[in-house]
């Protein structure tokens, strides 16, 4: 259905509990389009009250990030219940981050998202007047593009674009291939999607795009049928190397990973590394990144499957 309400809402008086996922996007060869949803969450508990707003944070962030209008969360929250036909007289947040916060694991869009599905789940019907599609744009539209958004919401692998007639955002949702063992290196610093985005050439060679393009195909199969071709296919030529510059030793990592057989990539605009190791060569991973990285964290993940538009009520 539309987004827009033609009713004032009706909100439930239990909170409701979402927890959107960190994701992972480019992957690679696929810049601005592919993403994948990986298992470490944040926690959001939203509830109406008689007035005011209250948000409370514990974890990434917590004394960094604001807690008052300007929080992204609060914000998707507002423009959802905009769409929904009306604010609620007050708003209860707790938040308990877990994703890091700049590193290129989608923490903007876990807020988004997060706030857009739990303002959803307070609202009555709210899911039959604001779906998943509606939810998607508005998520791309605050976010500024949809390949986190879409992971984030529809769970698995996704592929996104933004329609050339409507101009809303879209994806597709796959399930990922048996076997993918995703592997996060989260180095101490951080890095910012709009800085890394400025260092982008606007315009790269006819040959090195093409190549691009096919490795993008590739890499829709490696991730969803035959991971053994994930090394081939996580070859990129748009975008990572001319971010060399912002994050030289993520990008030195990338290369000593690939240089053992492993695919590694830049997660989204990084510095975070994601690699895609077979099980028994995590160890590896782990002690390639040590010498090379140095102080960093690790983290075994795997791709999430359930999506995120159902929320928890409290009763």
């Amino acid at each position: 259905m539309s987004a827009a309400a033609d009713a004032r809402p009706v909100f439930r008086q239990a909170p409701v509990t979402v927890r959107p996922p960190a994701t992972t996007a480019n992957i690679g060869p696929g810049y601005d389009a592919l993403g994948a949803a990986l298992t470490v969450f944040d926690e959001i508990e939203m509830a109406v009250t008689g007035g005011g707003l209250d948000v409370s944070l514990a974890g990434q962030g917590a004394g960094e990030l604001p807690t008052d209008e300007r929080h992204l969360l609060v914000r998707a929250a507002r423009a959802t219940f905009d769409r929904l036909g009306g604010q609620p007289p007050g708003l209860r947040l707790h938040c308990v981050n877990r994703i890091p916060q700049a590193r290129g694991l989608g923490s903007s869009s876990a807020a988004v998202v997060g706030g857009i599905v739990a303002a959803r789940g307070l609202v009555s019907g709210g899911a039959e007047r604001l779906d998943d599609a509606a939810a998607l744009a508005l998520a791309a539209e605050i976010e500024g593009h949809p390949d986190n958004v879409a992971p984030c919401l529809l769970g698995g692998v996704t592929i996104a674009w933004t329609d050339e007639v409507t101009g809303l955002a879209r994806a597709t949702r796959m399930e990922p291939a048996t076997g993918l063992h995703p592997v996060i290196c989260v180095p101490q610093t951080r890095g910012y999607t709009a800085a890394s985005r400025s260092l982008l050439p606007a315009e790269v060679p006819h040959a090195e795009a093409a190549a691009n393009a096919g490795r993008a195909a590739l890499l829709v199969r490696a991730l969803t049928v035959q991971p053994d071709l994930l090394l081939p296919a996580t070859r990129d030529w748009l975008h990572q190397n001319y971010r060399r510059a912002s994050m030289p030793q993520s990008l030195d990592l990338v290369d000593a990973l690939r240089a053992e057989g492993i695919a590694a990539v830049v997660s989204g605009a990084g510095p975070t590394v994601l690699a895609f190791a077979p099980a028994p060569s995590i160890e590896g991973v782990e002690a390639i990144a040590t010498k090379v990285a140095g102080s960093a964290t690790f983290e075994i993940t795997a791709v999430d499957v359930s999506p995120v538009g159902t929320v928890a009520i409290q009763h």
